[in-house]
């Protein structure tokens, strides 16, 4: 099984440096693209190669890359920004590239940039991410030092700067276009589209937005072609993806699988399944903003068309185990207080429905509850779907409401009942 992404990560924690990178075939891709591929073979290549964006949407690489202007008419200086916020919880598979190989992402963004004809790439960083912030600088200036940065790379016509920024940190960043605004120094907040970034990004030009992941596929894609990359995966989409697991199963962590590994076999085979004295009860999938699934959907194969046909999301790929110990109303309510929290506060109904949804499930969990309150907690669900509200973060944020009061409804009717959580 072909692990490109992982398969050079090192045991003892230490991250690949340029010589050892370079030693394993890295920056080739750099050199075959800028030695004598076009950006538009490029951009065919990763649309060929059905690489679809890792950071939750799942949206086609390539057209979105094909959407950005291109030749004498594009306006300059054109971005590319990496999103390395990564705050959904539950979610650490991008922290593992950041600081195990940080050359390969830096390789993506310049093949990437290339590509796009940018000008300029940013990485935006969460600032709790320490160790990653440490190791991307060491590895900028030595790419810097070996001429794969700065001005003619590698002698060609090509030039791009890499600059690392470190976020004050919102879940909001999660949302391109509030990163756009918060990398300009502004509130982050998502903004109306259209326009959209490709046209009109930061600083008001042409700028691409990608994740850590997705951005680390490029090189490989273009070392070893389209066909190669679609054959790691079960699926049409093509490629591997860094599937993870935490809560209460032997062995929590991240496997690179093929896209399409079934969820029972990450959870029963990669990750132990349950630890001793621990039933299964149920599992968000991808990241916390994805819809509960319970044992009788685990053969479901994990990616972005066969999950929503069992009723979630693949997300970031990243699950989250409930077990048969842990209190699900009181897991929902640490999940919702996250969300409201993390609201940017722009539109009412995420700013003041997520704050209300709290104060409810909190009364819920206290044995303060009333029946009629899981009727509300139901309308603010349809409430919040999506449409009505100006981004993402709301309606992901009662995905996994709306999905427990379906599947654990007599846990919620207990609490209420009998007045108090009856797994204190």
């Amino acid at each position: 099984m072909e692990r490109p992404l992982t398969e050079n990560i090192r045991s003892d924690g230490q991250p690949v440096g340029i010589e050892e990178y370079e030693k394993l075939g890295g920056y080739q891709a750099t050199r075959k693209a800028l030695g004598g591929m076009s950006p538009q073979e490029i951009t065919a290549a990763v649309k060929n190669a059905d690489l679809r964006g890792r950071g939750g949407a799942g949206f086609p690489t390539g057209i979105k890359w094909s959407f950005i202007p291109m030749g004498d008419a594009a306006r300059h200086p054109k971005y590319l920004v990496c999103n390395a916020d990564e705050m959904e919880p539950g979610t650490f598979k991008d922290r593992l590239l950041l600081e195990g190989n940080p050359h390969q992402l830096i390789e993506g963004m310049i093949v990437s940039g290339y590509a796009l004809e940018a000008d300029l790439a940013y990485i935006f960083l969460r600032a709790e991410y320490t160790l990653a912030a440490k190791r991307l600088g060491q590895a900028i200036a030595e790419a810097y030092a070996k001429g794969y940065l700065g001005r003619r790379i590698l002698g060609s016509d090509y030039s791009l700067d890499l600059r690392l920024h470190l976020s004050a940190g919102r879940y909001i960043c999660g949302e391109e276009t509030a990163l756009l605004n918060a990398l300009e120094g502004k509130r982050a907040i998502p903004r109306a589209k259209p326009p959209h970034p490709q046209t009109s990004g930061l600083w008001g030009k042409p700028t691409i937005v990608n994740n850590v992941e997705t951005l680390s596929n490029v090189p490989h894609i273009v070392d070893r072609g389209a066909e190669w990359f679609k054959s790691l995966s079960h699926t049409d989409c093509g490629g591997t993806k860094i599937y993870g697991v935490s809560g209460r199963v032997k062995r929590p962590g991240l496997w690179e699988l093929p896209m399409g590994t079934p969820a029972r076999e990450i959870i029963d085979l990669h990750a132990g399944g349950m630890r001793n004295g621990y039933g299964f009860r149920g599992v968000i999938p991808g990241g916390a903003s994805t819809e509960f699934l319970l044992e009788e959907h685990l053969d479901v194969r994990m990616d972005f068309d066969s999950l929503p046909k069992a009723g979630s999301r693949l997300g970031t790929g990243t699950m989250i185990v409930l077990d048969d110990k842990t209190c699900p109303v009181g897991m929902v309510l640490s999940l919702e207080t996250f969300f409201a929290r993390e609201s940017c506060g722009w539109c009412t109904p995420c700013r003041e429905g997520l704050r209300w949804v709290v104060q409810i499930i909190d009364a819920i969990e206290k044995g303060e509850g009333a029946g009629e309150d899981l009727d509300i907690l139901e309308g603010q669900c349809r409430l919040l779907a999506p449409g009505h509200t100006f981004c993402a973060l709301a309606p992901g944020a009662v995905e996994p409401l709306q999905s427990a009061l379906k599947y654990f409804r007599e846990d919620f009717e207990r609490h209420i009942k009998e007045k108090g959580c009856p797994w204190r």
